[in-house]
């Protein structure tokens, strides 16, 4: 069944071009962004937000004694939009585990590898230094484990030998800007969600390690 709320909120760390991808993407698939949260003052998604007339908070994490007590604003933050889904695009904190079990199966984030293959950072200079041909995107629901969530969907891209880590980057943007819309879509539509075991489904099918591949659907 679909989703009656269809509200999604988003997190931020800086430019915000996933956000606008969202943003553009929100009025086609029939989701409606209702607030974005930067833990950076200066990050320039906050003028995207004020361009479309999006409510947003900044809340600095430098201003907090603790993880836990940052988690805490955050999700007072984030309750006051009272949103179906919480969106990570490029969000650059780690989330302690009692703010993630609080809003288990309600977080999504994207990764710029095929996970599980290179998590954390620095991914386009590591798939290079390592000689792989391939690369990719994945978006993933957010549990405990960093960057280990259940594998929602990919986008694979061929690594040329002319490529840097820098048009690596380029390349992977291209590709969340569509991987990213698509699944949010899929979660408001109700045919996305994630059980106690950390299994993710579509359309009531238990999803493979690696997701669903999005370059052939």
């Amino acid at each position: 069944m679909p989703n009656n709320d269809r509200s999604v909120v988003v997190l931020i760390s800086g430019n915000g071009s996933n956000l606008q991808a969202l943003i553009e993407q929100s009025t086609s698939d029939n989701y409606k962004i209702v607030g974005v949260i930067s833990n950076k003052a200066n990050a320039y998604g906050l003028k995207r937000a004020e361009q479309n007339h999006i409510p947003s908070t900044v809340l600095d994490h430098r201003e907090y004694e603790s993880r836990d007590l940052f988690d805490q604003a955050l999700a007072e933050a984030i309750d006051s939009f009272s949103p179906s889904l919480i969106v990570l695009a490029g969000f650059m904190r780690i989330l302690g585990t009692q703010f993630v079990e609080r809003y288990q199966g309600r977080i999504l984030n994207i990764h710029p590898s095929l996970l599980p293959d290179y998590p954390g950072i620095n991914t386009h200079q590591r798939v290079l230094d390592a000689g792989e041909k391939r690369h990719g995107v994945s978006v993933h629901f957010v549990t405990g484990k960093l960057d280990g969530g259940p594998v929602i969907a990919q986008v694979p891209i061929d690594i040329e030998s002319t490529d840097t880590a820098d048009t690596l980057a380029n390349k992977i943007h291209k590709k969340e800007h569509i991987i990213y819309p698509a699944v949010v879509s899929w979660f408001v539509d109700g045919r996305l969600s994630m059980d106690a075991n950390d299994i993710a489904y579509l359309d009531g099918e238990a999803l493979s390690a690696s997701g669903t591949n999005l370059a052939t659907t």
